[in-house]
């Protein structure tokens, strides 16, 4: 009589990180998506020395130039020197070029806070909401409620309570995307607390703490990975809106919704003031969706077997 095993059945092994490098970088929307951001990331921190000109520096003699045009600025010995203005200058005499180069430092910071806050927080809560029945209740019908309403009117009513910096933007922005995070990982826990290797562990009287960590946690990092690219896009674009309102980040801190703010009363004369930041945050929140899309296909096993 063959020998019966009593084992588990084989589990297949998640993919090693070798592997899922390799189908990440065979992955088109990826590799677009993250060349675009990487230049964006790049043009932030070298900001100091691709700008031409300090971005918060006003000029009268240079009030709205052209794309291109050349005016002269004094330096604080009170020497003159030709500047060229790549992207026209706005209304204060301010280079836009500059501007939108250190403008990309705050929509970064802006959309990867937000991103890695409320992933976080919302991995923590839903965990528990999943995980422990009783507070099950409580915590969705919370979430249910800071649904109910619109994230973008949420966020102004928070900004418009505080005094506005770029971390109460943050905040503000963060606090309306948690719930849907706590929705992904509490749906995640629920179909993981099921599984059979979940509940052997619970037989063999596993503490919750290492429940959590060595069997529910690993199931959430490639949804939460995916999930975190689109927060980002969503929070960039919040970000500009506020701004552009003239309730987000102060107006002296350039940002690509300030400059768009600050250009539309002269758009039909001098539309450089909106095109360039709009061109970059535009381009900046397609990289950032194409990259999730393509993380999306290659983490989630079912998407794969569909591509």
């Amino acid at each position: 009589m063959a020998d019966v095993s009593l084992e588990s059945p084989v589990v297949a092994a998640p993919a090693k990180p070798a592997a899922a490098l390799r189908k990440l970088l065979h992955n088109p929307a990826v590799l677009f998506g993250g060349t675009v951001i990487a230049i964006v990331v790049l043009m932030g921190l070298l900001a100091p020395w691709l700008g031409t000109i300090d971005p918060t520096e006003i000029s009268p003699i240079a009030r709205n130039k052209v794309p291109g045009a050349e005016f002269f600025m004094r330096t604080d010995t009170g020497e003159r020197i030709k500047m060229v203005a790549l992207f026209g200058t706005d209304g204060l005499g301010r280079d836009v070029y500059s501007r939108v180069v250190y403008g990309a430092r705050i929509s970064l910071l802006v959309g990867v806070s937000v991103a890695v806050i409320s992933v976080a927080c919302g991995l923590f809560i839903g965990l528990l909401a999943g995980f422990f029945r009783i507070l099950d209740a409580i915590i969705m019908r919370i979430m249910d409620g800071l649904m109910a309403i619109p994230a973008i009117l949420l966020a102004i009513a928070m900004v418009s309570l505080f005094r506005s910096s770029v971390w109460t933007v943050i905040i503000a922005i963060t606090v309306p995307q948690v719930p849907g995070v706590v929705r992904l990982v509490r749906s995640i826990v629920l179909s993981v607390r099921e599984e059979p290797y979940v509940e052997a562990a619970v037989t063999l009287g596993t503490s919750t703490p290492k429940l959590l960590w060595r069997h529910v946690l690993p199931n959430t990092v490639a949804p939460m990975i995916v999930q975190g690219t689109f927060i980002c896009a969503s929070a960039i674009l919040v970000e500009a809106i506020l701004s552009f309102l003239g309730i987000g980040v102060p107006p002296e801190v350039p940002t690509w919704g300030n400059i768009m703010a600050e250009g539309r009363q002269v758009f039909s004369l001098f539309p450089h003031n909106i095109i360039y930041p709009g061109v970059f945050l535009a381009m900046t929140i397609l990289a950032v969706n194409i990259m999730g899309d393509g993380l999306r296909d290659t983490l989630d096993p079912k998407m794969a077997k569909r591509v």
